[in-house]
């Protein structure tokens, strides 16, 4: 229902601390028509070139000076997600994207109070690495 939120389109880029290469970044907006906490993350999902990203390796952020792993995130209720504010998603990987063209497909899935079942966003884009 909410897969147009999913995935910002231009937003996939690596990532630089210390000269280094560290990773990927990606953008995501909620799955859901207004702000949750962290906590209420249920999942996140990157799979890229046919890979699935192993989860110890996201990690996300609301204001990119925080960032939680997704275990993490699970207690985390203090930090609010928004509606119309994007959560900042990053790979860790050292040498993050190749140069060219990659397939990454962004999965989010979120709970809410009163639907039983998390609300689920899958996007997946074709990015280019320059």
């Amino acid at each position: 229902m909410f897969d147009n939120n999913v995935f910002k389109e231009n937003t996939c880029a690596n990532i630089e601390e210390a000269g280094k290469i560290i990773g990927y970044e990606l953008q995501t907006n909620i799955t859901y028509y207004r702000g949750i906490p962290l906590s209420m993350v249920d999942y996140i999902k990157i799979n890229e070139d046919g890979k699935e990203v192993p989860v110890e390796n996201i990690i996300i952020s609301i204001d990119r000076e925080d960032w939680f792993t997704l275990h993490e995130a699970e207690t985390v209720t203090t930090y609010k997600w928004e509606y119309g504010e994007p959560l900042y998603i990053r790979v860790l990987k050292q040498g993050g994207l190749s140069k060219g063209t990659h397939k990454i497909k962004l999965t989010v899935a979120v709970r809410t109070a009163y639907i039983p079942v998390p609300l689920e966003g899958i996007k997946e884009r074709e990015v280019v690495i320059n």
